[in-house]
């Protein structure tokens, strides 16, 4: 297939790039600079110029494509909400170019638009619009009520992997430098999902390349959840520096804007991810990754 991805140069999107190579697809990636022109261009993607500020941008490269994974986002956290709308707004001009063609789009969301006691999985649905990243899987229910065959992969907090620079472990890593230690919450039995960005990448090919039921949701989760204390302290470790424990009422002042994140608690199940797509993530785990280099390269 001809795949045309949005956010290909970014961290996930370049390693999907690269894992749609590998199945023998063609991929288009968008580009907005010659800066990314050229990096699409040396993997071996045809480039296509366009914007996600602009959705009509985006049509052209959609209708000649057998496919589409929309992987872009615009990462401006003073405007979030808005970048959340926007978001919604392109995945309905992608969705009204797919109409009636049957050609496979795939949507990216994440595990937080999810809150609920216990295990979350693919068949929970999210409630409300108090969180603003909700207006993606809403738009994508309406482009999948169109006949558009639309999937939704939802991403756990943490992708990790060489190259991670904006993520949550980085900011956890910059925040313990400020501060001189590493910080978990009361117990630090607060969990975070997390996935390798390899095994994220080859969920998106299995996606794209075997499409099921309309709508359908999966989970891109290696790890249901791990301890927010042992991510902390093995921080701490590599970092040569304490890990203690904050109370809630310190979590405001200490963590600033990753606060809400900070206090991120959620399991998350893929077992019907695995059983539908024989998805089977094999690559290193996140404590052993934050254990090696990566995160912490030699000085």
């Amino acid at each position: 297939m001809k795949v045309f991805v949005t956010g290909a140069t970014g961290f996930i999107g370049s390693a999907t790039v690269k894992e749609l190579q590998s199945g023998g697809h063609q991929v288009i990636g968008l580009a907005r600079s010659e800066e990314s022109a050229e990096k699409l261009r040396k993997s071996g993607v045809e480039v296509y110029y366009g914007d996600l500020s602009q959705p009509e941008t985006l049509i052209e490269a959609a209708e000649k494509a057998d496919a589409v994974i929309h992987l872009g986002f615009i990462h401006d956290f003073s405007k979030f909400k808005e970048m959340c709308i926007l978001d919604g707004k392109v995945i309905e001009t992608i969705g009204s170019v797919l109409e009636g063609t049957q050609k496979p789009f795939v949507i990216t969301s994440g595990i937080g638009v999810l809150k609920k006691q216990g295990m979350i999985t693919e068949k929970d649905m999210p409630e409300g619009n108090s969180i603003p990243r909700i207006i993606t899987e809403h738009a994508a229910d309406k482009v999948a009520a169109k006949g558009v065959q639309v999937s939704v992969v939802r991403l756990p907090p943490v992708v990790h992997d060489l190259g991670d620079k904006i993520g949550f472990i980085p900011s956890l890593i910059g925040i313990a430098k400020a501060k001189g230690f590493s910080a978990y919450i009361d117990n630090g039995k607060n969990f975070w999902p997390a996935v390798h960005r390899k095994d994220a990448a080859k969920l998106f090919r299995l996606a794209v390349e075997n499409h099921s039921v309309n709508g359908i949701r999966y989970h891109g989760v290696a790890e249901e959840g791990i301890e927010f204390k042992k991510i902390a302290e093995t921080i701490g470790t590599k970092l040569g520096i304490p890990a203690r424990s904050i109370s809630t009422g310190e979590v405001a002042d200490h963590f600033t804007w990753f606060a809400h994140f900070a206090e991120f608690n959620v399991l998350a199940s893929s077992a019907a991810t695995r059983e539908i797509l024989n998805w089977e993530p094999n690559e290193i785990d996140l404590l052993s990754d934050l254990q090696g280099e990566i995160y912490f390269p030699a000085q």
